[in-house]
């Protein structure tokens, strides 16, 4: 299944939390129908560097099996701005601490378990919190995370790339990418291609204090402490962060294991969204 035959979309809701920091955060909500919240296992969700598509196939999938997902909007990556409260990657992994915390998804708040799920850059930041605190997480699904670096695979510059040059690396299919990655927009007008580049450059602004110049903050020292069983679920065909540092991630974490979805690249839970979703629920059901 694609992103262009999935089933309609779940609705969620926003909400607009300020951290203890002073961080205002926009937060998607995905519900489960019928289920009662206070029981409910909640998957923290973490966008990469494109942030939350206007359709998330996979968040839906998740609430559709029963699962409470929360899923924050990084600085930068939304109206609010904040982006000068973050600065390295301790203070990206405490923001998310933060946001759990605002919304109740810690042990002693009534919520049920907790797992972190995170997508490329925000599967780096879901390892990094789990390395901090691996007492208050469940489990834990990385999908295709950054953060590691081997010699003999290094990963494209995505810093220098055009818009029309990314969906050739993120997609196993770049015509696929190219509809995802525009939405639709119409970049012959000169407005839409302004605010699009706007956009971009102060979300790679953001990312780049994590992923710039290359996307490696020695988390493999750390890895040790991530002692929550984890699923690695990588793209057969990605040309970003190749299958290769599937293998990396899996030999640092002390309790790992890996899935490889074919037909996909980085872009997986767009391109393969219900082989994500099926891989994802059956490893949190444990």
């Amino acid at each position: 299944m694609s992103a262009t035959d999935t089933a309609p979309a779940q609705a969620f809701e926003e909400v607009v939390i300020t951290t203890r920091r002073s961080v205002t955060a926009p937060v998607r909500v995905y519900e489960p129908a019928g289920a009662d919240a206070s029981g409910t296992a909640t998957v923290l969700a973490l966008h990469g560097a494109g942030g939350w598509l206007p359709g998330e196939p996979v968040l839906d999938g998740l609430a559709a099996a029963g699962l409470r997902v929360v899923a924050p909007v990084w600085p930068a990556w939304s109206e609010h701005g904040d982006e000068d409260c973050l600065s390295d990657m301790q203070d990206f992994a405490l923001h998310g601490w933060d946001v759990a915390t605002e919304m109740g998804l810690l042990s002693g708040s009534g919520s049920g378990e907790l797992h972190l799920m995170g997508h490329s850059m925000g599967g780096m930041i879901a390892a990094e919190m789990a390395a901090l605190a691996p007492q208050s997480v469940a489990r834990m699904a990385l999908l295709c995370p950054a953060g590691m670096w081997l010699g003999d695979h290094p990963i494209p510059d995505i810093f220098a790339m055009l818009p029309y040059q990314l969906a050739e690396v993120l997609f196993a299919d770049p015509n696929v990418g190219e509809e995802v990655l525009t939405g639709g927009a119409d970049f012959s007008d000169n407005e839409t291609l302004t605010r699009f580049m706007v956009a971009r450059a102060r979300q790679q602004g953001m990312a780049g204090k994590i992923l710039f110049p290359i996307p490696n903050r020695r988390f493999s020292e750390r890895a040790y402490r991530v002692t929550v069983p984890t699923l690695l679920v990588w793209g057969r065909q990605d040309r970003l962060i190749p299958p290769a540092y599937a293998d990396a991630w899996q030999a640092a974490l002390p309790d790992a294991t890996v899935e490889l979805v074919d037909g996909a690249g980085h872009m997986l839970p767009y391109e393969q969204p219900a082989a994500v979703v099926a891989a994802v629920t059956a490893h949190l059901a444990g």
